[in-house]
Order: structure tokens, then C-alpha cells, then sequence
């Protein structure tokens, strides 16, 4: 029986034996006994303020956080019993319940930033560790009932400590630090998973970062490692001239052999183009030739119709010539014809005025009226007294003027007065 069982009988017990004292001091009044007032009173309250202890102190109802699984132990017997995610059921006093992470854990070893280990040559430097692990999913109710609860600083901090301590005293810290931290890793991983496995704990991966160095150490490593580097450096340097001559001789023998290459593909085409153009010259001679003889007969044929075209020409223009001799003939004969009928109309015309003038002398009156109508405006002559021409004092004429009739002779004379 566990010790949480006899405390909660103990403290039975001692409620109980408080009762019977009290029963002990009551009034007893004949055969029967009278209980002072109140003791039941005092009974329910304290029986109802340890029911409320117990329920405050072990609550019957218990949560599983995320990434956790829960194991409830019965104490009585001992049996445990895996509850996942969710609320479990506990009987105060007969259950425990102990959760478990099943969620890998990340474990920092101590010493990043001191330096608690030593190497081989016996100097100090600080391991910057980091182990991954996680509760075997088939033993949680060993590991919850064998482990403590603080995991973390009762197993696996003495394990990877002790591990890490021997591993470490195996190298120097040139190996540690630079060359076999792969295999520093690799056995620390190897040594560590059985002690781990052993108590339940799986060892996912162990990861080795900084590495803390003796500051002397370090000095010293840097002027090495500088030496080294310019060692390096001189060594490259003159792998590097020497591709370089390589390089250049390789250059310049393509060189020449691309010059040798381009001279004889120059000559070949010269060659080649010589060809050609003695093949062309084959063909193109005949048609010289043809050129020639095209020419020739298209100058004859130029001249030939020069010829003609000249003797057409000439021909035209005796026939242009002859045509327009005899056109000018024959506009001579029409205007000579032209001029004798209008001789003939005139005189006739002047014929018949001069007959009509003779008849009606007043004619010639009107007639000076129609040619003078448009400049002047009124004429006023008295007519003459001997019946001469009424015009004849107008023109300035005497007695010794010429007949009317020798006026009408011209008829188409213009004669011009001033206004009056």
C-alpha cells in the first residue's frame, strides 16, 4: 500500500475517533442517551471539508495536453493503462496519472560556451551539442513507471555527459574541430543509443555545432591556417601559370594551324574559283559572240529604217508642199472670186441707191439721222429754200456744193457735229 493510501486512512480514522470522543461526553437521561446539539452538524462538515480536500487535491477528472500521453496507475494493483488525447477518469487515492511527451525532444549538452571537456593533449574546449530523442512508443508504462519525472536531468543529461566526456579525450582538437567531426558524431550516436534504448528512450540524431577553442589555440591555428592558405594560394598560383604557358602554347599552335587551315582554304578557293570562271568563259564566249552578231544586225536593221524613215519624211513633206501650194491656189481663186461678186454686189447695190436716192432725195436726210441718232441728241436745220439737201447747211456747203446724188455715193461716211 502506497504511502498516499495510508495518509487518506489515517485521516479516516482520525475523523472517526473524533466522533466517538464526542459521543463519549453526551447527556445520558435514563436508559437512553441525548447527543448534545450540533455534533451532527459538525460531523457533515467535516466529512464535506474532506471530501472537498481530496477533490481539490486529487481531482477526479484529469486533461491530456497535446503532444502528451497519459498513463493511469492504479495503485492498488498496480496495473497501468495508455490514455491518448482527451480527459481521463481518476478515483482519488487509487489513481495516478503520469503524462508522457511523444513528441521528439531536443536535449542542449552544457559546455557551447565553456569549455568543461578535454582532448587527447589535455586542453580545454566547449562542445556545442545537441541530441534529438523520443519516448519509445512500446514501453511508456515502463518508462512511466521506472523513470523519474524529470527525465530530461536524470538520464539523459548523465548519459550524453559521460559519452561525450570519453569521446572527446580520443581526438585532438584539430580532429574535433575540423577533420573528424563526422566520425566524433557517428560515435557519440552509436555509444549513446544503447545506454537510451536501455531505459526506454530512442536516440533520433545527435548534431555537433560550435566548437569552443583555447584562445592561445586559436591564435595559433589562425597563423597556421594563414600559412596554410598562402601555402595553398602559392601552389594554385602556380598550377595556374603553368595551365596558362600551357594555355598559350595551345593557342598559338591552333593559331597556326587555323592561319595554315585558312591559307589552304584560300588557295582552294582561288583554284576552285579559277575553275569556274573558265567554265564560265567557255559559255560566255559564244554568247560575246551572239552579242556581237545582234548588235550588228540591230544597226543594220537601225540604219535600214533611218533610210526609210528619211525617204517617207522627204516624200511627206514634197506632198505637204504640193498640197499647200495648191491649197493657196486655190484660197487665191476663192478670195479673187470672193472680191469680184462683192465688186458686183456693191456696185449694183450702189445702183439701185443711187435710183432710189434720185426718186426720194429725202433718203438721205434719214439716212444721216439714223447714222448721227446715237450722238446727237436733236438736230434743227430749216430745210433749204431752193429744195436742196437738207444736210448741206450742217456740212458747211454752199451753192457750189455737189449734187445730192454725189453724196450718195458714199453713204457708209461718217460724219460727225457737236451738240447743240
Amino acid at each position: 500500500m502506497s504511502d498516499r493510501i495510508k495518509k487518506v486512512v489515517l485521516a479516516v480514522r482520525a475523523v472517526f475517533a473524533k466522533g466517538a470522543a464526542g459521543a463519549g461526553s453526551m447527556v445520558r437521561s435514563g436508559a437512553r442517551a441525548v447527543p448534545r446539539p450540533g455534533l451532527r452538524s459538525v460531523l457533515a462538515l467535516c466529512a464535506l471539508g474532506g471530501a472537498g480536500y481530496l477533490l481539490v487535491k486529487h481531482p477526479p477528472v484529469a486533461k491530456i495536453e497535446r503532444g502528451n500521453v497519459g498513463i493511469r496507475i492504479n495503485q492498488l494493483s498496480g496495473a497501468a493503462t495508455v490514455v491518448r488525447d482527451g480527459t481521463v477518469v481518476l478515483i482519488p487515492g487509487v489513481h495516478e496519472l503520469r503524462q508522457l511527451p511523444v513528441l521528439d525532444q531536443i536535449y542542449k549538452a552544457a559546455g557551447s560556451g565553456e569549455q568543461p571537456y578535454q582532448s587527447v593533449e589535455g586542453l580545454a574546449l566547449g562542445v556545442d551539442l545537441g541530441v534529438r530523442y523520443a519516448i519509445d512508443p512500446a514501453k511508456l508504462v515502463t518508462v512511466a513507471q521506472t523513470l523519474p519525472d524529470d527525465i530530461r536531468t536524470a538520464v539523459i543529461d548523465p548519459a550524453v555527459q559521460g559519452v561525450i566526456y570519453k569521446v572527446v579525450t580520443r581526438y585532438t582538437v584539430r580532429e574535433i574541430f575540423s577533420s573528424k567531426r563526422a566520425e566524433i558524431q557517428q560515435v557519440i550516436e552509436a555509444e549513446l543509443k544503447p545506454k537510451l534504448a536501455a531505459d526506454g528512450i530512442l536516440l533520433r540524431h545527435v548534431t555537433i555545432g560550435k566548437i569552443t577553442l583555447p584562445r592561445e589555440y586559436m591564435a595559433g591555428m589562425e597563423t597556421l591556417l594563414a600559412e596554410e592558405l598562402q601555402t595553398e594560394k602559392m601552389r594554385y598560383t602556380l598550377e595556374l601559370k603553368e595551365k596558362q604557358v600551357k594555355q598559350t602554347a595551345l593557342e598559338a599552335d591552333a593559331d597556326k594551324i587555323k592561319r595554315e587551315k585558312a591559307a589552304e582554304a584560300a588557295g582552294n578557293e582561288q583554284i576552285i574559283a579559277a575553275k569556274a570562271q573558265e567554265q564560265a568563259m567557255a559559255h560566255v564566249l559564244p554568247f560575246k559572240q551572239k552579242q556581237i552578231e545582234q548588235r550588228r544586225l540591230e544597226a543594220e536593221a537601225e540604219k535600214t529604217s533611218r533610210i526609210k524613215t528619211s525617204e517617207g519624211a522627204a516624200q511627206a513633206r514634197v506632198i505637204e508642199a504640193a498640197g499647200e501650194a495648191d491649197s493657196r491656189r486655190k484660197l487665191a481663186d476663192a478670195e479673187a472670186y470672193r472680191q469680184e461678186v462683192v465688186g458686183k454686189v456693191s456696185t449694183a447695190q450702189m445702183e439701185r441707191d443711187g435710183a432710189v436716192i434720185s426718186r426720194h432725195p429725202l433718203l438721205i436726210q434719214k439716212t444721216m439721222a439714223d447714222k448721227l441718232s446715237d450722238k446727237v441728241s436733236v438736230i434743227i436745220a430749216a430745210p433749204p429754200t431752193d429744195g436742196g439737201f437738207i444736210g448741206a447747211a450742217l456740212l458747211g456747203q454752199g451753192k457750189g456744193a455737189p449734187a445730192p446724188a454725189a453724196l450718195a455715193a458714199a453713204p457708209d461716211a461718217d460724219t460727225e457735229t457737236g451738240e447743240q
